[in-house]
């Protein structure tokens, strides 16, 4: 009984989080409520006992993801005006995607009206039972090999992002620290040192003298 109580109370939380994110006027709001919106989510994982989904929520797109695009927008200087002047034309593909939404939750739906919905509900875990641990012993047993070429894949694409970077460009100036280190010493620049000509008023002493 708690368990439906608490996921309706998240449920409409999460509804209204994301009504929120396309709704606010404020970039940073809309931000801030799709932060909700994930918070949320895991905690609704976090019923359906897939804690490290709910974990992995948080952690990557509530930590990382979210936190960086919020920096982001606050620190760039977005102009709202110009963005909803594309509203209208954008309005015909973001009303198709709604049906598109729309069907697939009436779809959702009428398969629960065809008797899928009174199959037996899954009994809970036992108290010492891991998700995390569960979830790890499938990745470097039975999915090692994907698991592993996936982790190239991501590498490769961080190496070549890095690359990419790193490019040397024509009109670019720079010095190489190991020329200046290999010049001979009769090439430097020479450091003369001179005695200083005191204050003003040894200045003045000198001229009266």
């Amino acid at each position: 009984m708690i368990v439906n109580v608490l996921f309706y109370a998240f449920g409409a939380i999460l509804v209204a989080a994301a009504l929120g994110v396309i709704t606010a006027r404020n970039p940073v709001h809309c931000a801030l409520f799709l932060v909700a919106a994930f918070l949320n989510s895991a905690v609704i994982w976090l019923l359906l006992e897939a804690e490290f989904l709910a974990v992995t929520l948080v952690v990557v797109y509530v930590g990382a993801v979210m936190v960086l695009w919020l920096f982001v927008v606050m620190m760039l200087d977005v102009d709202v005006a110009r963005l909803r002047q594309g509203f209208t034309r954008y309005a015909p593909l973001g009303a198709l995607i709604a049906l598109i939404v729309v069907a697939q939750i009436g779809l959702v739906v009428w398969v629960r009206n065809l008797g899928l919905g009174d199959l037996p509900v899954p009994d809970p875990k036992p108290a010492g039972y891991s998700n995390t641990a569960e979830l790890g012993k499938l990745l470097y047993t039975q999915y090692l090999y994907p698991f592993e070429i996936a982790a190239v894949i991501l590498l490769v694409a961080i190496v070549a992002a890095i690359a990419l970077t790193l490019r040397r460009r024509k009109e670019s100036k720079y010095v190489d620290p190991a020329q200046q280190i290999a010049v001979p010493r009769e090439d430097r620049v020479p450091i003369v040192k001179m005695p200083s000509e005191g204050t003003g008023e040894d200045r003045g002493e000198r001229r009266e003298a």
